[in-house]
């Protein structure tokens, strides 16, 4: 209980700051930036090498890589038949492709299934959503705003990435079964401590809303598409096409119905797909899926019984 109260005293104080002037203008770069490179890294670096590493860890992974193929492949099709933009098909797919599985992820699958949880959370997002964000939607980005990126600066990008490098060791640390001093351990379980706070002031701070006018529309295909479509298809595919049940399933499960992922947003916008429409995603998208997120957790919980 106390985990669902610090997630929403957290998301409406960053409105509260926001709206009272307190909170800069652009205070929540501050704040991604260190919970990006700092929170995450340590996080990675506490739950990785702990993870039992079994066939099941592919679950999680795929999620993130799942999410933006089926997505390019939706909205080319949908956009194609409803004459849409280059630019508004590749916003829909920047917003629509990717989950935002740390920053409302972890507090949210905290607040559920407690600290154990984050180590699916972390597969989810490194592996998954941070390696697939930095090849395929860079790719995304640049070719639906006729800008070039080659592979060398992508793989740069992806080796000098903070939370990269750390879930990198960590993975080494797993492999080769390295323990981790305890007094180190406690400070990456400290650091990591700082994410859910920060993660959630900073996304309460950049909640806006704007008028709908003509956005409707393809704004409504993009939320259907990233908070029903693809995880009805994560639920068929993994508990009645491959019957898989337990924990790490269930995470995986809901972090594919997370609200659209504020990085990649951000990327879209920079890139100049559609700006408004990027902002709407996560401006309705964020509270939106807090009512829809419960949904399905109902439908896991009487379905099996979770």
């Amino acid at each position: 209980m106390s985990n669902l109260i610090l997630l929403f005293l957290c998301l409406f104080l960053g409105i509260f700051l926001r709206k009272t002037k307190i909170f800069p203008e652009n205070g929540h770069s501050a704040l991604n930036s260190f919970v990006v490179n700092i929170s995450l890294s340590a996080l990675a670096l506490y739950y990785i090498p702990k993870v039992v590493l079994s066939y099941q860890i592919i679950f999680p992974v795929a999620i993130a890589w799942m999410n933006i193929i089926l997505a390019i492949l939706f909205f080319t099709f949908l956009g194609k038949k409803m004459n849409w933009s280059k630019g508004l098909i590749g916003a829909l797919i920047m917003g629509a492709g990717f989950g935002n599985t740390s920053f409302i992820g972890i507090p949210v699958i905290q607040a559920i299934y407690g600290e154990s949880g984050i180590k699916t959370v972390m597969l989810v997002d490194q592996p998954g959503g941070f390696v697939a964000l930095s090849t395929v939607g860079i790719a995304v980005a640049n070719f639906y705003s006729g800008g070039q990126s080659s592979v060398l600066e992508i793989f740069k990008k992806i080796i000098r990435f903070p939370p990269f490098i750390a879930f990198s060791i960590a993975v080494l640390l797993n492999i080769f079964s390295v323990s981790v001093p305890v007094e180190l351990d406690e400070v990456f379980s400290k650091l990591g401590a700082t994410t859910v706070p920060l993660a959630l002031v900073s996304v309460g701070s950049q909640l806006r809303w704007q008028k709908l006018d003509s956005d409707s529309k393809p704004l409504f295909w993009g939320l259907l598409f990233k908070l029903i479509l693809f995880p009805a298809f994560v639920f068929v595919l993994y508990f009645i096409i491959l019957k898989q049940r337990g924990e790490m399933i269930e995470i995986s499960f809901l972090e594919s119905a997370m609200a659209p992922m504020i990085t990649a947003v951000i990327i879209a916008i920079d890139h100049q797909l559609s700006p408004k429409v990027s902002n709407l995603m996560i401006g309705i998208g964020i509270p939106l899926s807090f009512v829809t997120l419960a949904i399905w957790y109902f439908v896991l919980k009487y379905t099996f019984g979770v």
